[in-house]
């Protein structure tokens, strides 16, 4: 959530950055509730002033046995004005916040302005773009090795929505092991498996409530959604609580399905599992004090990029415009690995600093070592990795021209020393 006083404060200056990444915001319903309020907070002050004068007027005069109605009835006169005042106050209170939080963050000053998602930076490149062995697609091969029944989880569930099985759900399940096993044991983060579900609170503090309700999945009896990502609970983690600046950073990983509605038509090149309505990721989080923020978000991006690097799948990374940020995000790094079958780029993690967004919205500050007031933290997250398109991308680099799947040399250890599936070598 962006800061009122800000706002307040340089209105040109904040509506011209959030322009560079939605040309059509206009700050100037928010500027004009706020000077509203401002003015009410001043008339509600000069009437609870003037209402505690008369007030003990009236106990002056009945202590000197005075007539004092005249008084009273203008006490009541002035209570309600009050009442008046201080329901229009409340009105306009949370009018201003309902549309501050629909406020995406400000871009950093680095971030390329605009739409034209071409015009990401690509920070850098790894590995020799591979081609299909066989000619075909991730479905194709899944489908033909027995590792993926869409048919039956569309029966059990809807489109999109995908059934590993025998080695598929195997393979899936070793891809998880590895990053979870690489994050926490060797960067140092702390695994944290989170509730699959989160109330309204916990989607408004990371930034997907209000204004991405449709693309959540709501349980209709009660205040809770399915995580589109484990953002959401991380960013939850510490809502409402004050950390001390030399415990900072705070570093967590965490695995969970994810649940995303993903309204809207999809085309052909977004069938099995580069589109789907739940999959698998493992997120990496971090609270950082403010300074060390975007030193932070290199770290991030290099540990998600060495999960890309040790399965040898070719892969760029690429600075987004400020245009495809998404809302709480002030920068983003997409790592991106080429699919063979497609012959085209897929954005398998998105890394990204939201500044104090976050930590506006769910009131999480530290306290500073050398003193001083409390501020707010930065947040940082990043998927590290989503298996779907992942999965994708094993499938179409890996099978061999025989139509066997080789299995990159650091999964063999989670599925029994396997290194083909296919061809009558794993069973």
């Amino acid at each position: 959530m962006l800061d009122i006083k800000a706002i307040r404060a340089n209105p040109e200056e904040i509506e011209a950055r959030l322009r560079r990444r939605a040309p059509d915001i206009d700050l100037s319903e928010i500027r004009d509730l706020d000077r509203e309020r401002r003015e009410l907070l001043q008339s509600v002050e000069r009437t609870k002033a003037r209402k505690n004068e008369v007030s003990r007027e009236v106990g002056r005069r009945k202590k000197a046995g005075e007539e004092a109605q005249e008084l009273i009835q203008s006490m009541r006169a002035l209570g309600q004005t009050l009442a008046v005042a201080e329901a229009r106050l409340a009105e306009v209170t949370a009018a201003i916040e309902a549309r501050v939080a629909e406020l995406p963050n400000l871009p950093h000053r680095d971030v390329t302005p605009g739409n034209d998602l071409s015009q990401g930076t690509v920070l850098r490149e790894e590995g020799v773009a591979p081609r299909s062995a066989t000619g075909e697609n991730h479905l194709q091969i899944a489908t033909r090795l027995g590792l993926l029944d869409m048919e039956r989880g569309a029966r059990l569930a809807g489109s999109r929505f995908g059934l590993f099985r025998g080695w598929g759900a195997r393979l899936e399940w070793a891809l998880l092991q590895f990053m979870i096993d690489v994050h926490v044991g060797e960067f140092g983060y702390e695994f944290i498996l989170p509730p699959f579900v989160a109330n309204s609170e916990t989607l408004t503090a990371s930034g997907q409530l209000p204004k991405f309700a449709d693309q959540v999945y709501r349980c209709a009896d009660d205040d809770l959604y399915l995580i589109p990502t484990a953002e959401v609970p991380l960013t939850g983690l510490h809502r409402g609580e004050m950390l001390e600046e030399d415990a900072l950073p705070h570093c967590y990983c965490a695995y969970t399905p994810c649940f995303r509605r993903e309204a809207g038509a999809h085309g052909a090149t977004e069938r099995g599992l580069i589109r789907t309505h739940q999959f698998n990721k493992v997120e990496i989080y971090r609270f950082v004090a403010p300074e060390q923020s975007y030193a932070e978000l290199e770290i991030l991006t290099a540990h998600a990029e060495e999960i890309v690097r040790r399965l040898g799948l070719h892969f760029r990374t690429v600075r987004l415009v400020a245009g495809d940020l998404a809302q709480q995000a002030a920068m983003t790094y997409d790592i991106e690995v080429y699919i063979p079958g497609q012959e085209r780029y897929y954005e398998v993690s998105s890394i990204s600093n939201c500044e104090d967004y976050q930590a506006r919205r769910a009131q999480i500050r530290y306290r500073p070592t050398g003193g001083g007031k409390p501020r707010f933290v930065h947040t940082l997250n990043g998927s590290a990795l989503a298996t779907s398109r992942l999965m994708a991308a094993l499938l179409e680099s890996n099978v061999r021209e025989d139509g066997a799947l080789e299995i990159p040399e650091v999964l063999r250890s989670y599925l029994g020393g396997v290194d083909v599936i296919g061809g009558g070598d794993a069973a």
